[in-house]
Parts: structure tokens; C-alpha cells; sequence
């Protein structure tokens, strides 16, 4: 254990959010998402809901502000105007951690196509459908870092 650093963020997961620069996208994936066909590198996260995930992960990493939209989450097949439980909840978290950011709908194969491009994939144990989330990073600015 770390002081200061979410205990759901192990070794890999720090690692993979270090190395993420500026307009690099992670994503939050549900046990049902495709996470190891995608292409991306995957980092395990088995036994963590992906709201979990997605707190642990905003509580140390900004969104982007340069940017009209920066984050995602997959559509509902069939109603796209549904918002899933868990999708409210993704929306809740981004709010308290993030501020003022809007999580838009993406088409379920544009979400794929999305995710193939990201930095990283999170494959959780997310049992609810549709529990997946995309994040666009942001910029730490030089006031935000504590040297001690």
C-alpha cells in the first residue's frame, strides 16, 4: 500500500496511467466486453465493478478540457435513448470527480471501433450489461503536483 493512491490501482494499472499522455483514452470494460480481441494492451481487474474502477481511476487521473467530449459509454441495441443503471452511476462518479463533464452515448460498433484505438483496456468483472466506459486523459497542471 501507497498513501494517497485508490487501492483498486495495482502495479499495472499506475504504470499504464503513468505512461498515458495528454488525449490518450482508457477504457472501463464489463465482464462481457470483447477487452482481448481489441487490440490494445488489457490489464486485469477481476472481482472490481467497473464503477469502481472508474472512481479509483478519477480519483488521480483529469479528463480533457481541450476537447468537446471526453468520455463515453456504449449505447443501448435497440433503445439508444436507455440509460442503464450502471451508465447513471458512471455519470454520477465522472461528476464528483471529474466536474462538469457530459458521458455521451456512442454507438455499440463505434464504441469497438473507439476502444481499438484507446491506451489501455480495464477488463473488470462488471455484471451489468452495458457497464463499459471510455475516458479521454487531460493535463495535470504544474500546480496539481505535490513534490512535498
Amino acid at each position: 500500500m501507497l498513501r494517497g493512491i485508490h487501492p483498486l490501482l495495482g502495479p499495472d494499472l499506475l504504470h499504464a496511467l503513468k505512461t498515458m499522455g495528454h488525449g490518450d483514452d482508457i477504457v472501463i470494460a464489463d465482464a462481457n466486453f470483447p477487452a482481448g480481441s481489441m487490440g490494445p494492451p488489457v490489464i486485469r481487474a477481476d472481482g472490481v465493478s467497473a464503477t469502481a474502477m472508474a472512481e479509483a481511476i478519477l480519483t488521480h487521473m483529469p479528463l480533457d478540457t481541450f476537447v468537446p467530449e471526453t468520455a463515453w459509454r456504449m449505447e443501448v441495441v435497440g433503445d439508444p435513448q436507455a440509460v442503464p443503471e450502471v451508465c447513471a452511476e458512471f455519470q454520477q462518479i465522472v461528476s464528483k470527480r471529474a466536474g462538469d463533464f457530459r458521458i455521451v452515448p456512442v454507438e455499440r460498433f463505434a464504441f469497438y471501433a473507439m476502444a481499438r484505438k484507446a491506451a489501455y483496456i480495464v477488463a473488470t468483472t462488471e455484471f451489468r450489461l452495458y457497464g463499459n466506459l471510455i475516458l479521454k486523459k487531460g493535463v495535470v497542471h504544474p500546480h496539481e503536483v505535490d513534490l512535498g
